[in-house]
């Protein structure tokens, strides 16, 4: 359980921050991730970072209770797919976040996701 909490209160206040910069900032971080996705070398990139992020998570806590602690591992898995699939079919993830970033709803879900994600890991975190 250790190893939760300290993910926990790892992820949870990076989750807040991002969520909290999309809520206030949300117009520059459409056309922030527009600049991105155009970019192969900032996607490799990505990629690279976020692949050995996931298998870390993955590595220290593959986790598939029935309780937060699953918040973790998903986290963990989505770091995995969405890191190798930035490094083997950049092309292909860049026009599914172009996709997402002109869907009007996708902002707004992006954003409840990442507070709901980071209030729950956050209070399951700290409360200990």
């Amino acid at each position: 359980m250790s190893t939760s909490i300290f993910l926990a209160k790892l992820i949870g206040p990076v989750c807040l921050v991002i969520g909290l910069a999309l809520l206030i900032n949300g117009a520059a971080f459409r056309t922030l991730a527009g600049e991105f996705l155009n970019n192969p070398a900032l996607m490799f990139l990505s990629g690279v970072l976020t692949l050995p992020v996931g298998l870390a998570i993955v590595l220290t806590h593959n986790v598939w209770a029935g309780d937060w602690r699953i918040l973790i591992t998903i986290l963990g898995w989505l770091a995995i797919v969405g890191g190798a699939a930035r490094i083997l079919v950049p092309q292909r993830a860049a026009a599914v976040g172009r996709t997402l970033v002109a869907n009007p709803s996708a902002l707004p879900i992006s954003t409840g996701i990442y507070l709901v994600f980071g209030a729950l890991l956050s209070f399951f975190g700290y409360r200990h």
